[in-house]
């Protein structure tokens, strides 16, 4: 397996986000990043390299132009209109609701930020835009390496997350949609059919939204029932996609207290759908905060589950990337996330 880790990662380090109603210690922090790495180190499963520099015109492919742009300026924005700025994180404070516009792009910086983003608690902070553009290169770099057949499985391993990002808005401490990113330069790689499955506690949003009226994008998702869990809005059972993309996403929602067995049942469903699909490539959204430890998630998995995990998704026999995401029980993460790389790479033939 070749990993491609950003070394711009701790660049982005919130200080805080909005949770219940409080200002509270962000709980997306550099070190879930080196706890992987160094697991990876000890257990080692390949090479470890850093990706090149990502072109705009790639990023573009999923995200729009005038979204881009503001997250390229915002922290300068920020800044300049208060030098005491610099020394706090940006969150948004305001956001254009139903009947609301979102047509005309406002002056003013705090309704722009409004108007990009879904929550209070994804600070944005100087080294944001560095961060996530490196994180973006390593999915991209990492799909490359597939194209190329250098490497039958690759690993993105980089923060901020991505699968929460759409195509014009951040949250949910993810501002480029890695994954999506990945699964895109694989179909412009000349693949046909790509699946993206989602294994991440929190619904994959971002990806849903912009791969949801196509047909060559499989999206699957396991998470918890966005009726108590966030982010809340999507990952109903009876969202299928739209339009030409009707009857290809999945969403497989699961109750709080799921335990291995009950979620490896719906990975099962998931896995199905992606050999019936036919997918020649699968991008997973490798999260491990399904695990019992996690402080902000609620299902029942144990370290060991993760191994079956990888070996459960390696059945498949599809050139895999995955791309880490969530998990934010910061000590066991490294465990967590490469056992299941280990667990997939004992069984891929």
């Amino acid at each position: 397996m070749l990993t491609f880790h950003n070394p711009l990662h701790h660049l982005h380090a919130g200080r805080h986000e909005m949770y219940r109603g409080r200002l509270v210690s962000c709980h997306e922090v550099p070190g879930r990043l080196d706890h992987v790495l160094a697991e990876l180190q000890r257990r080692p499963l390949g090479p470890l390299r850093e990706p090149g520099e990502v072109a705009p015109a790639v990023l573009q492919r999923i995200h729009s132009g005038r979204y881009l742009d503001f997250l390229a300026g915002a922290w300068d924005e920020w800044v300049a209109l208060d030098p005491a700025n610099a020394g706090v994180d940006a969150l948004p404070s305001v956001w254009p609701v139903r009947g609301f516009r979102a047509d005309v792009l406002p002056d003013n910086f705090a309704a722009r930020m409004g108007l990009f983003s879904f929550d209070a608690g994804t600070p944005l902070v100087a080294g944001t835009w560095a961060a996530a553009r490196a994180g973006a290169a390593c999915a991209v770099d990492a799909a490359q390496a597939l194209l190329r057949r250098e490497a039958r499985s690759a690993f993105a391993l980089t923060r901020p997350p991505g699968h929460h990002a759409g195509a014009d808005f951040f949250g949910g401490y993810c501002f480029l949609n890695n994954a999506a990113l990945a699964a895109q330069a694989l179909r412009d790689g000349g693949l046909a059919r790509v699946a993206v499955l989602d294994v991440d506690y929190h619904h994959g949003n971002g990806t849903q939204s912009i791969f949801y009226e196509r047909d060559d994008v499989l999206t699957v998702s396991l998470h918890g029932d966005p009726r108590t869990e966030y982010p809340f809005y999507l990952g109903h059972a009876d969202e299928r996609g739209a339009g030409a993309g009707e009857g290809f996403n999945l969403n497989l929602p699961l109750p709080r207290g799921t335990d291995f067995t009950r979620w490896r049942e719906a990975l099962a469903r998931g896995l199905q759908a992606v050999g019936d699909f036919g997918a020649h490539a699968l991008v997973v959204s490798l999260g491990v905060d399904t695990f019992e430890g996690d402080p902000i998630s609620s299902f029942a998995l144990q370290s060991a589950d993760y191994l079956t995990v990888g070996r459960d998704i390696a059945g498949l026999r599809l050139p895999t990337l995955f791309v880490f995401e969530g998990g934010y029980a910061v000590a066991e993460v490294g465990v967590n996330a490469v056992n299941v790389l280990e667990g997939f790479e004992r069984n891929v033939a």
